[in-house]
């Protein structure tokens, strides 16, 4: 009788299951596409370009970066620079947040998922922008305000060691690996969830890939130091 009902309940079952899933990948998608969109808008490349007539990525390391935009041009629109990649992350955030909320529940880990999920977006959209020929930053300003809003616990362990590092060493690109490579460990001791897990290894992994560049010139003594004085 129990394999007669199994048997008349499986295709209900496997119908289900199907709804669950292409439901699932759909507000995956809702959240995915505003947060890349979002992360495309990258304040170095826009500042420059649009208001300086003058493309960052073809000034000194050609990253379009808070650190490269301040050594190359410095001045108040650094200030624009920071909000633009801030704001971005904030939004992306959020509205992963709010889709979630909307849409399965704020209950138990789904706000974190969508916090991470969004974060993985907006980071991506950052590094490779659509609108700027895929060539943008490496995610650290936008990657830390990330931090922030997933945990101030993560954002602690992050931002610390950051700091840290980058005022003892005043190598901005020692702190940034850093914060790459303790983004997965932070979030396993906040969450213990595997699939937080492995979220956070695929964003610290980004993170550490773009700065493989700067990590060569780390371990060759030929990586610059930063300085408050913008390079003449």
């Amino acid at each position: 009788m129990y394999d007669k009902l199994t048997e008349l309940f499986r295709p209900v079952y496997a119908f289900i299951m199907a709804v669950s899933a292409a439901y699932l990948l759909w507000i995956m998608a809702l959240i995915a596409v505003p947060a890349y969109l979002l992360g495309c808008f990258n304040g170095a490349v826009i500042v420059s370009k649009y208001i300086l007539r003058d493309d960052i990525r073809t000034h000194g390391s050609g990253n379009a970066g808070l650190t490269n935009f301040y050594r190359t041009f410095g001045g108040p629109l650094t200030l624009g620079v920071i909000l633009c990649d801030v704001i971005k992350a904030v939004l992306s955030i959020l509205i992963g947040v709010l889709i979630v909320s909307m849409t399965i529940g704020s209950n138990g880990m789904y706000g974190a998922y969508a916090k991470y999920w969004a974060g993985l977006w907006c980071l991506l959209g950052h590094m490779f922008p659509c609108m700027f020929h895929f060539k943008g930053g490496k995610g650290i300003l936008s990657g830390g305000t990330i931090a922030i809003m997933i945990d101030w616990r993560i954002a602690l362990v992050v931002w610390g060691g950051f700091i840290l590092l980058a005022v003892l060493t005043r190598y901005v690109s020692l702190g940034s690996c850093w914060a790459g490579a303790s983004f997965p460990f932070a979030t396993w001791f906040v969450y213990q969830d595997v699939i937080l897990l492995v979220l956070s290894i695929v964003i610290g992994g980004l993170i550490l890939y773009m700065h493989r560049g700067n990590i060569k010139r780390l371990l060759t003594g030929t990586e610059s130091k930063f300085s408050l004085h913008k390079k003449a």
